[in-house]
């Protein structure tokens, strides 16, 4: 039986690619290395200070044969990112499947918001307050990286590294757009509790995707 692309959608055989390309990892714990970055479009967790927001509609971004995906990434590089949007959101056992049987190292960035689905290589859990992880994730979580606005954004971070386990790698990450502010609040955080780590969106400052 022929599918539609709407059924292919749900059933994660198609997905709406908002973009893909090759670059340097600027984030969390594995900053500095190429990979292959594979946008999602589709959000609901809508943080104010996101800078990717023409992902958050789905409806703009065309439903992209999974094949096709992967086949463009093989070509780039045998390390691979979903991100978005929220990935989640979609079924993602066949794209990772297929990238698997690429033997490619597939990893992850979630709010966790959504349920875990696909089988991956390392997974970066960045929660966000207007939708938190669920439990489940926190347990898969390789990375937790909370991304610090202000002051009270130290409390939260505490809270969630609370559920995640005891081998998660800890980061704090300064929001762009109040970059020199969120810095001194780290650095001075980091210095008296050094179970956390520095994140930088070192790409930004290589003028780099």
């Amino acid at each position: 039986m022929n599918l539609t692309n709407e059924e292919k959608t749900r059933e994660g055989l198609m997905l709406p690619l908002m973009e893909a390309f090759y670059t340097i990892q600027g984030e969390g714990y594995h900053k500095g290395t190429a990979a292959y970055f594979v946008r999602i479009g589709g959000c609901d967790v809508g943080c104010h200070w996101c800078d990717v927001k023409e992902s958050w509609n789905a409806a703009l971004h065309p439903p992209t044969a999974i094949e096709s995906m992967v086949t463009m990434a093989m070509q780039h590089s045998k390390t691979v990112v979903v991100t978005g949007g929220e990935p989640l959101m979609w079924p993602m056992k066949p794209l990772t499947d297929q990238f698997h049987a690429k033997n490619a190292q597939v990893h992850l960035e979630t709010s966790g918001a959504y349920p875990l689905t696909g089988a991956w290589d390392w997974i970066c859990l960045s929660p966000k307050k207007n939708k938190a992880p669920l439990t489940e994730v926190y347990q898969k979580a390789d990375e937790l990286k909370v991304i610090i606005y202000n002051k009270s954004d130290l409390e939260f971070a505490e809270q969630h590294a609370l559920k995640v386990s005891k081998q998660c790698k800890l980061y704090l990450q300064p929001e762009w757009s109040r970059r020199d502010m969120a810095m001194a609040l780290i650095v001075d955080y980091v210095m008296k509790h050094p179970q956390w780590t520095v994140s930088l969106q070192t790409h930004k400052y290589l003028n780099i995707p």
